[in-house]
């Protein structure tokens, strides 16, 4: 295991030097706020800014009628209103923004803009939504169905009637906020040479400034996206961002001064999309020996009112809609809908947590339907090597490690003897339970769209290394990482390298960080980046050791061949004398994969990881509260490449989890929020978290030029499976909704 712990922006972060997007300031700089209206679904008759804008200190106020470019805009389908025109179709829409001399002033003058609509009615039940002849919200688009997935295998129908078991369940997910410590902030700044630099900390640069270009109707090349610290995103950081970005660059723009939004707790929540909420049905049919024959479910996840990334979301869920098992017959079909509710898009597991939930149950109430042990029923059907997925996909090209991140789970957390305390008083009033859940998880985008990244290595004449990859900084550590691997690879000193300042002006578009896809993508573009390094410097140093290329290495800082060793900045200064540049362009392409959305058949992702959890708690059988104890991660990570960093993402992971399974839930009225800061919405304190234990399990992965394998995901995605089941033996109540909240005036009874 590599034992090396490091991060580049340590001290600058824990001496508070770090500059985060609101610590930027420039000379004579305005302050936007965005305004608001009542409404949740209303057409638009006249937006009134003449007060505002005689309001003290305000330098403008901007609406759609001021936007020279396009403003409606997306990843997918372009159904974002950037400003509010002719509808309003959620509570969260921004109807103008106001820039004056000061924050305080442009919140006073904001007050001061009125809104006139007629109210329409609000369509907030998704299974209402796409029934025919439903309230549309969107005219244009025809139909409230977003979109619809499928998986078509085998013949369900059929394979039910053999089935000595069928269970069929209904299940459902809640709305869940990202809950990042730094909301949503931007800075930008008009240059004489006619860009504007937009300063935010995001998840996807290269889309903000797709944003930002398509409302200024300015080429991309117009826009400069300087990546800055991120306070946190967890998927968040990207559509929500990426429109503030966009507005307040008009408002520099139109004004010819710096502008900063910077939003207030409350507007993020209100505003920025969530982890949808899903209502699941699932049918199961199994034979007397535990044998998963036949699944059936549908699945519908509540998009809100606009697109955002609803179809790659749910596409997810679609492809692992029954979880690490081999199922010979599934029917799925997947929707997402259009609402009048908060929009919904990426958050931490993207489609896995919800239906990880869903299937781990399953699982559990199948096997006590059978009077199997729930483990033995598990490595019964369960992925091994060379097993077909339910897309038709041979999992032939990388290590199958489902068993063996069960195996290490039992042994750590000892379950087969903790199991057998279940339902037992550990102290007064308090019931014990251990439960444990599993997945597997396609690496990268898989076939939510094409893959790559790139990476430049520019080695300077002194020997030191400027590193940049077009993966962006999320606060997870990627930067420490391509620079570990980079020195790893090259076989030179980390403290030679220093990763070099993001901007969508200096590297090609490679996509977002998102999909656990940094370490993987970003190291592959690195690690081969190096490869073509070594070319440039070997072609040098054989000519200068007489010796054939094949014979040179670099190790410990120094060039060497069978006769001879020199320094590496010695080659690199002996390179530039004769005008050699030691400067290299490397790209990782994903390797292929294919899909059918027909039939949901295909190689859906190039390989997989695979995790196992377990929880222990217990439950106060007065109060229902759940107490947890200690909970245990395994993940096959791939090579890992910062110890420290990867076994942060397993605890932040579990964290984030746990919200989920027990606290959190955005909770709205007729369509608007009431749960707008941390003094209503609940997320897990120090107090709520269990004792954690994570163990790497690393294969590296022939797929990955680093060998690495994305873990940011999947820790977050087994934590409510885990604790719903460990409830479950605790108390012999099973859960099929989240927030698992005990009710213990009805359920008493369960608890005594």
């Amino acid at each position: 295991m590599n034992k090396i712990s490091w991060r580049n922006d340590a001290y600058a972060k824990v001496t508070g030097k770090v500059k985060f997007a609101d610590d930027i300031k420039f000379p004579q700089m305005l302050h936007a706020i965005p305004v608001y209206s009542d409404f949740v679904h209303a057409k638009i008759k006249n937006i009134d800014t003449s007060a505002a804008e005689k309001s003290e200190g305000v330098v403008r106020v901007i609406t759609v009628k001021d936007v020279p470019g396009v403003n409606r805009w997306g990843q997918i389908i372009k159904d974002f209103r950037i400003f509010a025109e002719d509808k309003i179709f959620y509570n969260g829409d921004v109807v103008a923004i106001v820039v004056a001399e000061t924050k305080a002033l442009a919140m006073q003058a904001s007050e001061l803009v009125k809104v006139d609509a007629e109210v329409l009615p609000s369509i907030l039940d998704p299974e209402e939504a796409m029934k025919p002849g439903s309230l549309l919200v969107h005219e244009e688009h025809g139909t409230n169905i977003i979109n619809q997935h499928k998986v078509r295998r085998g013949n369900p129908k059929k394979a039910f009637e053999k089935c000595d078991l069928i269970l069929e369940k209904e299940f459902s997910t809640q709305t869940i906020e990202h809950a990042y410590m730094e909301p949503e902030v931007a800075v930008c700044n008009p240059r004489p040479d006619g860009v504007i630099e937009v300063y935010a900390g995001m998840q996807h640069p290269f889309s903000t400034r797709r944003f930002t270009a398509a409302l200024l109707g300015v080429p991309l090349a117009d826009i400069e996206i300087v990546g800055v610290p991120v306070g946190g995103g967890f998927g968040g950081k990207d559509d929500t961002i990426a429109i503030v970005c966009a507005r307040t660059a008009l408002a520099a723009k139109l004004t010819g001064r710096p502008v900063k939004m910077s939003y207030t707790r409350e507007w993020s929540i209100r505003e920025s999309y969530k982890r949808h909420p899903y209502k699941v049905y699932y049918k199961m049919g199994l034979t007397k020996d535990g044998i998963i024959k036949a699944v059936e479910t549908k699945i519908i996840a509540d998009g809100g009112a606009y697109c955002s990334v609803t179809p790659w979301v749910t596409w997810r869920s679609t492809v692992q809609c029954c979880g690490p098992y081999v199922v010979e017959n599934v029917h799925c079909d997947t929707y997402g809908v259009y609402t009048n509710n908060v929009v919904t898009g990426a958050m931490r597991g993207f489609g896995s947590p919800q239906m990880n939930f869903v299937i781990e149950s399953m699982i559990e109430i199948a096997s006590e339907k059978l009077r199997i042990p729930s483990i033995e029923f598990r490595k019964k059907n369960m992925v091994r090597q060379d097993s077909i997925t339910i897309t038709g996909q041979k999992l032939d090209n990388h290590k199958v490690a489902m068993e063996d991140v069960l195996d290490v789970m039992l042994k750590e957390s000892d379950y087969f003897e903790k199991y057998k305390k279940c339902k037992t008083e550990i102290k007064e009033d308090e019931v014990y339970g251990i439960g444990l859940a599993m997945s597997y998880r396609g690496m990268s985008l898989g076939a939510e769209g094409v893959d790559f990244c790139a990476a430049i290595i520019n080695v300077q004449a002194d020997g030191s290394i400027l590193l940049e990859t077009g993966i962006h900084e999320n606060g997870q550590g990627s930067e420490s990482a391509m620079c570990l691997i980079l020195a790893r690879e090259l076989g030179v000193k980390l403290e030679r390298i220093r990763y070099r300042k993001p901007s969508t002006s200096n590297i090609p578009d490679s996509g977002t960080t998102v999909a656990s896809r940094g370490t993987v993508m970003g190291g592959g573009a690195t690690v081969n980046a190096v490869k073509e390094l070594k070319k440039i410097i070997f072609e040098y140093a054989s000519s200068k050791f007489e010796c054939p290329i094949d014979e040179l290495e670099i190790r410990d800082d120094k060039v060497f061949s069978k006769n001879k060793t020199a320094p590496f900045e010695e080659i690199i200064k002996g390179m530039y004398g004769e005008r050699i540049y030691p400067y290299a362009f490397g790209v990782f392409k994903a390797p292929k994969v294919t899909w059918d959305e027909e039939t949901g058949q295909g190689v859906a992702y190039f390989s997989f990881t695979y995790g196992c959890q377990v929880v222990e708690l217990t439950v106060n059988k007065k109060t229902g509260k759940v107490k947890l104890l200690n909970a245990y991660a395994a993940h096959d990570t791939g090579k890992v490449a910062n110890e420290s960093m990867t076994l942060g993402q397993f605890y932040g992971g579990m964290a984030m989890g746990t919200g989920y399974a027990l606290h959190e839930e955005v909770k709205s009225t007729d369509g608007k929020i009431k749960t707008l800061n941390f003094n209503s919405y609940r997320i897990p304190r120090a107090t709520d978290m269990p004792e954690m234990k994570a163990v790497l399990v690393q294969n590296p992965d022939p797929n990955s030029p680093s060998g690495a394998k994305g873990i940011g995901e999947p820790t977050n995605e087994l934590m409510a499976p885990a604790i719903a089941n460990a409830i479950y033996n605790a108390t012999g109540k099973r859960f099929y909704k989240l927030p698992m909240k005990i009710d213990v005036k009805k359920e008493l009874e369960v608890l005594q």
